[in-house]
Formats: C-alpha cells, structure tokens, sequence
C-alpha cells in the first residue's frame, strides 16, 4: 500500500464505522482467511486420494500459506484500523490464529507425506473429508455474526462435530494400521494420522474462540 493508498484506506475504514459497515468488512475477511485454508484442505484431499502427488501438492502448498498469511496480515491491520468490531477483538485474534494453525498443520501434513508418507494415503481421506466439512461449517457460523447473531453458538457446534470426526475416523484408520504387522509404513501412517487429529483439534479452538465471543456479546 502506497502513501497515497494508506490514508485513504483510514478514512474509508472510519466512514465504514460510522455506517456501521465495519462488522460486515471484518466478517468478510475473516472469511477469505478460512477459504484461503479451505483451498489447502482440498489440495491435501486431493493429493491423499491420488490426483495430486505429493512433491507437486507440497510446490503449491507454498503458494497457498502464503495466501492465507497475507489474508490473516489484512485481518490483523483491519482490526487495527477499526473503531468498532462485530464481537471482541481479542477473541476474533484467537479465531485467525486458530484458523492459521489449521492451514499449518495441513502444510506440513502435505510436506510430511512427500517426505516420508506411504506409497498409499487413502486411509487419510475420512480425516481429511471431515476437516472439510469442519471449515464450511465454521464459515458457515462466522457469516451468522452479522446475519443471524442468535444461531452462531448452535452453527459452531457444527466445527466441533467435525472436529470430533476428524479424531473418530483417525482412530479407525490407526486400528487398521496396527491390525497387521508393525512396519516403518505403519509408523509414517501413523505420524500422518497425527497431524490431521492436531487440524481436528485446532478446529475445536475456532470454534471455541466463535462461542466464546458470541457469549461475552450476549452479556
């Protein structure tokens, strides 16, 4: 953002306030952030069922981290600029760095699969169908903050379930692994299977970080 750009973006931020447009700007970028993340779950879904191999899904991971920095960056100067915000900012901080640590995992998912992952990863594609579903519906809840306040503690439960499935199909693909002979590609399946449970938890935060502004909003 040039010199001239910057104090005409504080202006149109502080007319957006005093519309109150504001909370629909915020929501929206936190939006992009969680489809940024979106796009990553896909490619590591992708990559798992076998139309994408591991070396070309790790190249293109790269441009996709980069993408959602840059989205959480905008989020971060959003909120800096801004007089007023849909629900407490330290909670929507608590939100992108969850969503954040959710494409993180996802990245190293994918560079751990190229780097020492099983000829074969379809027993990863439940946990990652589930992380799917997980963030469509935590995006799903973020655009009730303006729409429908009063649904988002009920839309969010709907992350954590899919949190849960993320830990339920793990431990069923971990059961399979280990119902034949412990070799190293059992252990490399494991470590996989790992990292997708540490998506599926950092799921439950967004959501937790959701419900927990929208429960300090209601007071």
């Amino acid at each position: 953002m040039n010199a001239f750009a910057r104090p005409v973006h504080r202006i149109r931020g502080v007319w957006d306030d005093l519309l109150g447009r504001s909370g629909e700007r915020v929501i929206g970028q936190v939006g992009r952030q969680i489809g940024a993340v979106g796009e990553g779950a896909r490619l590591a879904r992708e990559m798992a069922a076998g139309r994408t191999a591991p070396a070309a899904a790790r190249s293109r991971m790269t441009g996709i981290e980069h993408a959602g920095d840059a989205e959480r960056a905008a989020l971060a100067r959003m909120l800096n600029g801004a007089l007023v915000t849909p629900i407490d900012r330290e909670d929507l901080y608590r939100l992108s760095r969850s969503v954040d640590d959710v494409l993180d995992n996802l990245r190293d998912f994918v560079r751990e699969s190229d780097m020492f992952g099983p000829a074969e990863l379809g027993f990863t594609v439940p946990p990652l169908d589930a992380v799917l579903d997980g963030l469509t519906a935590l995006d799903d809840a973020v655009r009730l903050v303006i729409a429908e306040p009063a649904a988002v503690t009920v839309a969010a439960l709907g992350v954590r379930k899919a949190g849960n499935r993320v830990r339920q199909t793990r431990q069923a693909a971990l059961a399979e692994l280990f119902a034949g002979p412990i070799a190293m590609e059992v252990l490399r399946g494991r470590e996989l299977l790992d990292r997708l449970d540490a998506v599926g938890r950092r799921l439950g935060e967004a959501a937790d970080a959701l419900s927990d502004a929208m429960l300090k909003r209601s007071h």
